[in-house]
């Protein structure tokens, strides 16, 4: 398995906010839905997705700098343990060695094969099915207010998946028992999946507070008034005060992120599409009459 550093082109002393970006900038773009066919953008996600799952966890990582797991996670001890017992002398496997000359007979080993496969049929040997990884794209609307998206599994079935309110990008989902399945009483693998949440044209968020502009007409900027501002849970009507000049901002309490945070409506005044005679005059005599330059 290729190095989990030059997977994501990050340098052994890269921090995790570094690794999560690397992560992050491969994924977008490799995505298989986004560039689909394309097998080596399908290679450098997967990639990017093993070495990401194995760096992210800190003490995972540390593990992998020092030696003690490869790059797939296996321990190197029990590697290095199974190398060192393929070259025993007293190993009937022993590369070199025929089985003959050893008084082994080949369905010896057939039977060991099949057998464990027989014996989970039977339920005698159990192990756990694999985990399975995914990277995942939501759009903003369901990241903030929860709901429904959907992947594909290895057999070709898809699978529905539950995105709960408030839901950031970055984020890792778990979901239990809906991996490969396991052979005898052994437990199916789970699926660990990684959000990434894209932009929204109108809305950002910060934790869980929604910043948006909003816009006001020239005569409820001067006069007051009330005017109808869209939030992530839907329209909602707000009073605008008397003379609120351009980038005063409304907060609208519990309109945030699944109801915990504010929506913060920032003011950009209007001007009525098309020339407006009687507006103009009035804008003509309030100039005379104040000085005002054109």
């Amino acid at each position: 398995m290729t190095d989990p550093y030059a997977a994501l082109g990050v340098a052994r002393t890269a921090t995790a906010d570094e690794i999560k970006k690397a992560y992050r900038k491969i994924a977008r773009e490799n995505h298989p839905d986004l560039k689909p066919g394309d097998a080596a953008a399908e290679e450098r996600f997967k990639a990017a997705n093993a070495a990401y799952e194995l760096l992210k966890d800190a003490e995972q990582r540390a593990r992998f700098d020092r030696g003690e797991i490869d790059a797939s996670g296996q321990e190197r001890a029990q590697r290095q343990y199974y190398r060192d017992y393929a070259e025993a002398a007293d190993n009937p496997y022993r590369r070199g060695q025929s089985s003959y000359q050893q008084g082994f007979d080949a369905s010896d080993l057939f039977e060991d094969l099949f057998g464990r496969r027989a014996g989970a049929q039977r339920g005698e040997f159990s192990a756990n099915g694999q985990d399975y990884h995914f990277a995942l794209t939501i759009d903003f609307l369901t990241a903030v207010n929860g709901g429904r998206s959907e992947i594909m599994l290895p057999d070709g079935q898809a699978l529905a998946v539950t995105i709960p309110a408030g839901a950031r990008d970055g984020q890792s989902l778990r979901l239990r028992g809906k991996g490969a399945p396991g052979l005898g009483k052994g437990a199916a693998g789970d699926i660990y999946l990684t959000l990434s949440v894209a932009d929204h044209p109108q809305f950002r968020r910060e934790g869980n507070d929604i910043h948006a502009d909003a816009a006001v007409p020239f005569d409820v900027a001067i006069l007051g008034g009330s005017v109808q501002i869209d939030t992530v849970a839907g329209p909602v009507r707000a009073t605008v005060p008397a003379w609120s000049d351009s980038g005063k901002t409304l907060r609208l309490k519990g309109k945030g992120v699944a109801g915990k945070g504010d929506h913060l409506a920032r003011l950009v005044i209007h001007l009525p599409k098309g020339p407006d005679s009687a507006l103009s005059a009035l804008a003509e005599s309030w100039r005379a009459t104040t000085g005002a330059a054109g």
